[in-house]
C-alpha cells in the first residue's frame, strides 16, 4: 500500500479559479482602480521578474480576465488588466475611496495565497516572505491577521530587512504554506517558491 497525497480543501488546486482569487495581487503591491462610478475597475501590479509577470497573466486568463504585459516607467515588468465590469466587486471590497484597504474578515485561501506568492513571494534561509505594498502601510497589520486566520502566523519584516513583508517560519507552517499554494510555477526558481525540505 502506498501513501496518496490528499488535497487540502483550502489549497490552490481544490476548486475552480475565481476572480476573487486575484485579491492575492492586492495583498502584495498590486493596485485596483475604479472607473465610472463603479461600472468598471482595473488591476495592475509591478513585479521584479518576467516569470512572475507571465505567471500572473496566465492566472488572470484562467479566471477569464485578459491582462497585458508591459513595463513600468522604471523598466520593471508590469501586469495590467483592462477596465472591466467583472472586477468592480473585487475593487469595491479592497478600496475605501481611492485608498487600498483589506476587507473586513478577509482570510486568503490557497488560490489567493498562490497569487500573492506569484506577485511578491520569496524564500529565505529561515522561512518564506510575502511582500506587502509599501504605499499602503495600513494594510500590513490586517494582512498579518488574515494570515493568522488561515493558520500561518507571520512576523512583519521592515524596510531595513528587505520589507515590507510578512515572514512565515517554522517547518510545520512552511509545509502548510507549500500545500496551500501548490506546485512551483513554470519559470520560477526555487528561492522564490515555498518548498518543503
Amino acid at each position: 500500500m502506498r501513501a496518496v497525497d490528499q488535497l487540502s480543501f483550502y489549497s490552490a488546486e481544490a476548486r475552480q479559479p475565481d476572480i476573487a482569487d486575484l485579491a492575492g495581487m492586492l495583498c502584495g503591491p498590486g493596485q485596483a482602480v475604479g472607473f465610472g462610478r463603479g461600472t468598471a475597475a482595473r488591476l495592475s501590479v509591478v513585479v521584479d521578474a518576467e516569470w512572475r509577470a507571465r505567471s500572473l497573466v496566465a492566472a488572470c486568463a484562467e479566471r477569464g480576465v485578459e491582462a497585458e504585459l508591459g513595463r513600468s516607467d522604471e523598466g520593471h515588468p508590469l501586469v495590467r488588466t483592462a477596465f472591466r465590469a467583472d472586477l468592480t466587486g473585487l475593487a469595491a471590497r479592497w478600496l475605501r475611496g481611492a485608498v487600498k484597504s483589506v476587507p473586513p474578515a478577509f482570510v486568503p485561501d490557497g488560490a489567493a495565497l498562490r497569487i500573492w506568492a506569484l506577485t511578491a513571494g520569496a524564500a529565505e534561509p529561515t522561512g518564506y516572505r510575502l511582500g506587502l505594498d509599501p504605499h499602503a502601510p495600513d494594510t500590513h497589520e490586517p494582512l498579518a491577521a488574515a494570515l493568522l486566520g488561515c493558520g500561518l502566523p507571520a512576523k512583519p519584516v521592515g524596510l531595513r530587512a528587505g520589507g515590507p513583508a510578512l515572514r512565515v517560519t517554522g517547518r510545520r507552517r512552511l509545509a502548510r504554506l507549500a500545500e496551500l499554494v501548490g506546485p512551483m510555477p513554470d519559470g520560477a526558481i526555487e528561492r522564490t517558491w515555498p518548498l518543503v525540505s
